[in-house]
């Protein structure tokens, strides 16, 4: 007999509404709606279009419901970004997108305010300027600040949409920088510090606790809200199936590139925040020591410029491509902040290896190639950082999500990094956010347990590095 769960993934340009069905040994997935969206403009800020999202969620939720009968449903997105509710508990604007340039002018002196080693020492986040921190602090002189009574996170943001409840999932919590690791509650000193109302954080809550039930919504009405790991990103490490958290690291593979190893305890020493390392929180008592290393928004980026200039290219036609193109030695920096901002990043790109005299590319081929060792290179060198700051040794390589799909950078990170690379699988943020929900009803003991279910659902491929 199978046991049904609803899973609401929402990224950064798109989410879709699963069905998660475990029958003791594995769990199958069924995805029951996917929809696109946007960031929209607001005058000069960049919103998200969040009625279409929300719209979207329900129909996709509706839909679910029509095909099982769900023991429980949970929310996970991307990180960072909130919403502010009103005395009345409505939500006052659309949510900001982390790429809005709002926080231009407040990263630097908020950090020199404070102190960098002392948020780090505190919090164990990796300095972005996009974190929830500098983003309150840019709405601080904002009528939406001021008329707020409180601000949730993305999915908690869902929970109090559907339940009424307000309440801050941790693993999400983890990443605004505003969390004590040690603690694993809201710190206190740097809310003050940085001249944040305290009054605006509510209580948090673990995944696997049970917020409600949903309100208002019809059909949905009594369907069990359950917290799980809410960070996407957390969701997708709880989905991967590490046989030896110790030695294998995860590469989160999407818009972002998240690179990591699993830990039970962070890591804030100076040789991390030197790094640049961030210590996120994971599901039941785990901590996610990872580096940010950007991902394929830098190809998306150039599909969009090419498309602009009346050149459209799917990223299976430009992989092809890259595969048959001859040796392409180029290599840049995905990391450096020229690279962040939306826009023409073929010019960019050609731009960056000019300053340095190195050749630039000039087919999207040559485009591609570049992009892909660059990415690959950047992996060998954040865990390598990663490997000397923790102590660990790598065995093997988990490329999960969208970015798994690419056997060609699958292949060229085994060859670089020097150990097998196993990829998949591809919906590992929802194997995990059902995991936890499948624990959370008592139908598994624990993680490891549901890791050997989450390694039984799917098949995936290993590269093994190329002999040189």
């Amino acid at each position: 007999m199978k046991s049904d769960f609803i899973a609401v993934d929402l990224g950064a340009t798109s989410g879709r509404v699963a069905i998660g069905r475990f029958d003791g040994k594995a769990i199958t997935l069924e995805i029951a709606h996917r929809f696109n969206h946007e960031v929209i403009s607001d005058g000069p800020v960049r919103r998200w279009d969040w009625d279409h999202i929300y719209s979207e969620i329900v129909v996709g939720i509706t839909e679910a419901k029509k095909r099982c009968e769900p023991i429980s449903i949970a929310f996970d997105s991307w990180a960072v970004d909130f919403g502010f509710l009103d005395s009345e508990g409505q939500l006052i604007k659309p949510v900001i997108s982390y790429r809005d340039s709002r926080t231009d002018q407040t990263f630097s002196p908020t950090v020199d305010l404070i102190g960098r080693e002392r948020i780090y020492e505190r919090t164990g986040i990796q300095f972005l300027p996009f974190n929830t921190l500098y983003q309150l602090v840019a709405a601080k002189d904002s009528a939406e600040y001021r008329e707020a009574k409180s601000f949730l996170l993305l999915p908690d943001l869902l929970n109090y949409l559907f339940t009424g409840v307000r309440s801050t999932e941790i693993t999400n919590a983890s990443t605004t920088q505003l969390l004590n690791t040690s603690s694993r509650n809201w710190d206190e000193e740097l809310i003050v510090e940085a001249g944040l109302r305290r009054d605006l954080f509510t209580e948090l809550h673990e995944p696997g606790a049970v917020i409600g039930e949903i309100q208002g919504h019809g059909v949905l009405d009594g369907l069990k809200v359950v917290a799980t790991a809410s960070h996407d990103t957390a969701s997708a490490v709880a989905g991967t199936p590490l046989v030896d958290p110790h030695s294998e690291v995860y590469i989160s593979s999407g818009t972002w590139s998240l690179v990591g190893v699993e830990t039970r305890a962070a890591i804030t020493s100076k040789r991390a925040l030197a790094a640049n390392l961030t210590n996120e929180l994971g599901a039941f008592n785990t901590v996610r020591l990872l580096k940010n290393v950007t991902g394929m928004w830098l190809l998306e980026e150039c599909r969009r410029a090419w498309h602009a200039d009346g050149r459209t290219f799917t990223i299976p036609e430009l992989l092809a491509m890259a595969q048959d193109q001859p040796l392409f030695l180029t290599t840049i920096d995905p990391n450096d902040p020229l690279f962040l901002a939306p826009g023409k990043m073929p010019d960019r790109i050609r731009s960056w290896c000019l300053a340095r005299k190195l050749q630039p590319p000039t087919t999207p081929a040559e485009f591609t190639l570049c992009i892909l060792n660059s990415l690959a290179l950047a992996y060998k060198e954040t865990i390598d950082k990663i490997m000397e700051i923790s102590g660990k040794r790598i065995s093997a390589i988990h490329i999960l999500g969208g970015g798994s799909q690419i056997r060609l950078l699958n292949q060229l990170t085994a060859n670089v990094c020097g150990v097998p690379v196993k990829a998949g699988p591809i919906e590992a943020t929802l194997y995990g956010n059902i995991a936890v929900q499948v624990i959370a009803a008592g139908l598994l003991p624990d993680m490891a347990t549901a890791r050997v279910a989450i390694a039984q659902s799917f098949s995936g491929e290993i590269f093994l590095p190329a002999r040189r």
